[in-house]
């Protein structure tokens, strides 16, 4: 049927499968005489055992996508990756979505090779429109595929950095809709900015018939993020939505899933990659889902859903203890963030001490953001950078609730957050002490004068 089966296969029952996928490749053949330059032939054992002799990769020269008449176990291991991982982006909510094939490159290189794939569509183009995002592989996707991007400053309210969809309207007005390859849009990111209007840009892509590209990184652990992308493709236009793979199904680094409402676009993207492709990711990718069953896969986003929930109650508690407050961000379904006003005012260098502080208990993901961090990327300046915003009111810590996040992981971090907040206000208690022992010191000294 091609579909991820509602439960998961136990680990024999999953390498007796992948073997008999390894015995359909021609570098397996008892009886094999290779005397081409790519005959799937490796030095080393382990190697060999490490990807269950699938040696050939996926694809051929001319299409990612194509099946390799020397390896039709890797190619019909490539397939069925595809039509597995379409089926749990439907259950995770994009039901409308047509295809979708995983590419091994993380999101920032897949990004770029959607981008390489409209230039052909739009050979005037120079523009990329952005709401802007502090993260650096998604800004260079677009230096990396050769355009100009256009960055939109986001609009405060309250405490959510939310997109200024009025400002991307005139933009292409002022530039002119054909000189525009796409807008770039995200869902998933850090507080307290939130998931860009998907359904408003979605919209005015239609409008000035311009391609719009989905940085969708994290969000297919979100039924928010993943219920914009059908919103917006069925009320405007979105021609690809790009996913990591670890980050959302638990795999190791390297892979990305590119998907879309239109198999032609997504056919031609694939075509774009040049030459064969790993079939690490797709392996990996394939091996968890047959492990986990769809069952297994939903009960995992119940779970990260649930620990949100969690996080940012144990968490706002936290805040007020400290006398600072969780950031109401409600638009965002994955990240937090709790303001350090109090140490930022104290302490220029606190707020950067804390994350080393937290980083040397073991406390990874966390993210503390200074105000007025000025950082070049491709010799473009962001002021402001790591918090979407030239001038966001307060310095903040980030942490978020991923797919996997256990209670345990919630309950050590606060309490180590607590710890390291704890030891700031006494070392501010002490401070203040010999600062008035010594203005009383310098008071009595003058009287004597």
């Amino acid at each position: 049927k091609g579909k991820c089966p509602e439960d998961g296969w136990d680990e024999s029952t999953i390498e007796l499968f992948l073997h008999e996928l390894a015995i359909m490749d021609s570098n397996n053949f008892l009886g094999n005489c290779g005397v081409g330059e790519r005959e799937g032939r490796v030095a080393s054992a382990l190697v060999a055992r490490r990807h269950y002799r699938l040696i050939h990769g996926i694809g051929r020269s001319g299409d990612i996508s194509a099946v390799q008449p020397k390896a039709a176990g890797s190619s019909l291991l490539n397939k069925l990756t595809n039509s597995v991982v379409l089926d749990i982006i439907k259950l995770a909510g994009v039901r409308t979505v047509t295809s979708c094939f995983v590419v091994p490159m993380a999101t920032g290189m897949s990004l770029t090779l959607c981008f390489l794939t409209l230039r052909h569509k739009r050979p005037k183009a120079k523009y990329i429109i952005w709401p802007r995002i502090d993260q650096k592989s998604c800004f260079k996707s677009m230096i990396t595929a050769g355009f100009e991007p256009v960055v939109i400053e986001n609009v405060l309210e309250g405490d959510e950095l939310r997109t200024d969809v009025e400002a991307v309207e005139a933009k292409i007005k002022a530039l002119g809709a054909e000189n525009i390859l796409c807008v770039h849009s995200t869902t998933s990111c850090f507080a307290p900015r939130v998931p860009d209007r998907l359904e408003e840009l979605a919209v005015v892509c239609a409008n000035y018939d311009i391609p719009h590209i989905v940085n969708n990184a994290y969000g297919v652990q979100s039924s928010k993020c993943m219920h914009l992308i059908q919103q917006g493709a069925r009320v405007g236009r979105i021609d690809a939505f790009v996913q990591s793979l670890d980050k959302n199904f638990m795999v190791p680094v390297g892979g990305a899933v590119i998907a879309g409402f239109d198999e032609s676009f997504i056919q031609e993207i694939s075509k774009m990659y040049p030459g064969r492709a790993s079939a690490s990711p797709s392996l990996d990718v394939l091996i968890t889902l047959l492990s986990l069953g769809a069952s297994g896969y939903k009960q995992l986003l119940k779970e990260r859903k649930e620990m949100f929930s969690y996080l940012s109650s144990e968490l706002k508690k936290l805040a007020d203890n400290h006398n600072e407050r969780l950031l109401d961000t409600p638009h965002n379904p994955i990240s937090l963030a709790m303001s350090l006003k109090n140490l930022d005012e104290n302490n220029d260098a606190a707020v950067t001490q804390l994350g080393s502080m937290l980083f040397t208990r073991q406390v990874s993901g966390a993210r503390v953001v200074p105000c007025g961090t000025v950082q070049t990327v491709n010799n473009y300046t962001f002021k402001g950078f790591m918090s979407h915003a030239n001038d966001y009111p307060c310095a903040y810590l980030n942490a978020a609730s991923a797919i996997g996040i256990k209670k345990q992981d919630v309950d050590v971090f606060l309490k180590r957050l607590d710890k390291c907040l704890k030891t700031f206000r006494k070392e501010a208690k002490q401070e203040k002490s010999v600062n008035e022992i010594t203005n009383s010191n310098t008071g009595t000294e003058h009287l004597e004068d």
